[in-house]
This record gives structure tokens, C-alpha cells and sequence, in this order.
């Protein structure tokens, strides 16, 4: 595959992977029910990287060169069968992570959520 641009949008990189997938002809079976079990079949693959080591042993390993890379394709198989169900479903992630965010700026104030990881319904700003 050739190398992106040097300014890479999140609409090229969604065009991108529609163009693979279209290019094979893989469309056919990319229903919601099945990229939504692909991206979390994927997200396994990636926690399995991780999967019964220390903090210390995950911060080793990712200082190799070819299993960071390892860790990197993971992710992006995950953020790419993520794009293709959004894709698939009309979800524009341009639009839709700016409103996530918002959300999450409300039920997280930087106030009451900072330094600590209770879920907001714990947060006590009620």
C-alpha cells in the first residue's frame, strides 16, 4: 500500500479502508452484526498482548521495536473494523467523537474526575 500523505485526514483514512475492503469485494459480509464482532474479536487480539503481565512487562515489551509493532496493528485493526461499522452505518466518526467528547466533558468535569478513575455516577457532583 502506498504511503499516506504527510496530512492524513480521518475521511482519507476512512476512504482508504472502504477502498480495500471494496477492492475485494468483502462488502458482501460486512454487516453490522459481523464488523461489530470483528472489532471486538480484534480488541481480544490486542488485550491478548497484554494478557497476564505486569505493568512492567507490558512497558518492556513495547520497548521492542517489533512487538510495539505488533501492538500497533492490533489497534489499527480494531479502529479499522470500528471505521467500516460507522462507515457502514451512516455514523459520521467526525462527528460523532466531537459529541462523545462533549458528553464526557460533562459527566467528567475536569473538577471532580481528575487524578482518579471513578465512573461519573461515583463523582459526586451531583
Amino acid at each position: 500500500m502506498p504511503q499516506p500523505p504527510a496530512t492524513v485526514t480521518l475521511a482519507d483514512l476512512v476512504a482508504a479502508v472502504r477502498r480495500f475492503r471494496d477492492d475485494r469485494d468483502w462488502s458482501q459480509f460486512h454487516t453490522p452484526k459481523n464488523l461489530a464482532a470483528a472489532t471486538a474479536i480484534e480488541a481480544a487480539e490486542l488485550q491478548e498482548r497484554f494478557l497476564w503481565k505486569t505493568d512492567a512487562e507490558v512497558d518492556r515489551d513495547l520497548a521492542d521495536a517489533a512487538k510495539k509493532a505488533g501492538v500497533a496493528e492490533e489497534i489499527a485493526d480494531v479502529v479499522m473494523f470500528a471505521m467500516l461499522l460507522a462507515d457502514r452505518l451512516g455514523i459520521d466518526l467526525a462527528e460523532a467523537i466531537p459529541a462523545k467528547l462533549a458528553a464526557n466533558e460533562r459527566k467528567y468535569p475536569v473538577k471532580l474526575a481528575r487524578g482518579n478513575a471513578r465512573k461519573y455516577t461515583e463523582l459526586g457532583g451531583g
